[in-house]
């Protein structure tokens, strides 16, 4: 699922693309992708982008009178920028885009239809699709810590919960882990101070770090091959590989359809966690599925 720096990097290329450019035309060729009704699609047709927004991992279009067409990309859900009035050949093509420049075209690989699209007026509606999850570049230590201990859970769960922190999934928060040196399964409410600092130190700069060089690769071309893989990952998705701390190899906990990386060595003393044990406590602390973890919302 594209998470806080993969959906900066797409805001960051788009910005040049479609800032003051009428939205000619909105083509949807999945009837599953619409979850609203009013407005209709067609009221945005013909007004001036104004703005783009990030609301924790969708991608918010703001148009002349307050109207907005709002993505979530979900797991397999991918942006392309094509020539103008691309066509929506074939089943992973959902919805196109038009603009005097090119189309914005949305694809989704896989059966599985959880992309969504959303057409909000007005600002109180928009901020109703907001989880709640905290800003960490807004925020300080004290309130970074304050906000993940509202309900005990694993540091895994603390921090790709939406209600918790913004932007943060399975890929950015094995990074986070990894960076801090901090063990997956450990618990909010048993962290020591210390420990808190690095936490907080190591979601900063490892986001920051992923923002800027997504960023800049977006400067000259498009994000076409958006992915939770990257080369220059430390653990995530490179199980059995070294760390490229201490070269112990990368191991992994499994749990449904989910993976959590982590080094043994440099996160957690160097106990191997038992993975099918902690994939039941893993599972337990876990919404059962990404759609339920997605629609959290703040009590």
């Amino acid at each position: 699922m594209p998470e806080l720096p993969d959906i900066t990097a797409y805001t960051s290329a788009l910005e040049s693309r479609i800032v003051g450019q009428p939205l000619i035309k909105v083509r949807i060729a999945s009837a599953f992708l619409l979850r609203t009704v009013q407005p209709p699609v067609e009221s945005l047709e013909g007004r001036a982008v104004r703005e783009l927004r990030r609301i924790g991992k969708r991608i918010a279009i703001g148009v002349d009178g307050d109207l907005w067409l709002v993505l979530h990309l979900m797991i397999a859900g991918r942006l392309h920028w094509r020539a103008p009035e691309a066509k929506l050949a074939g089943r992973q093509n959902l919805a196109a885009f038009d603009f005097p420049g090119g189309s914005l075209v949305l694809t989704e690989a896989g059966s599985k239809k959880r992309a969504s699209l959303h057409v909000i007026s007005g600002q109180q509606n928009l901020d109703s699709l907001d989880a709640g999850g905290l800003d960490v570049f807004t925020s300080d230590l004290a309130s970074f810590r304050e906000r993940l201990i509202l309900e005990n859970h694993t540091l895994k769960r603390a921090l790709t919960d939406p209600r918790l922190l913004s932007g943060v999934g399975n890929a950015y928060s094995d990074e986070i882990l990894h960076a801090a040196q901090l063990s997956p399964i450990a618990q909010t409410n048993k962290l020591k101070p210390e420990e808190w600092q690095r936490l907080y130190d190591a979601t900063r700069a490892t986001l920051r770090l992923w923002i800027d060089r997504l960023r800049e690769e977006a400067r000259e071309n498009f994000p076409e091959k958006v992915t939770a893989f990257r080369k220059g990952m430390s653990v995530h998705g490179r199980y059995g590989e070294p760390c490229p701390r201490c070269a112990d190899k990368v191991l992994r906990i499994r749990y449904a359809d989910k993976e959590t990386n982590y080094c043994a060595r440099c996160q957690t003393a160097g106990k191997v966690l038992a993975d099918r044990s902690l994939s039941r406590l893993l599972g337990s602390d876990w919404p059962r599925t990404m759609d339920e973890l997605e629609a959290l919302k703040r009590r």
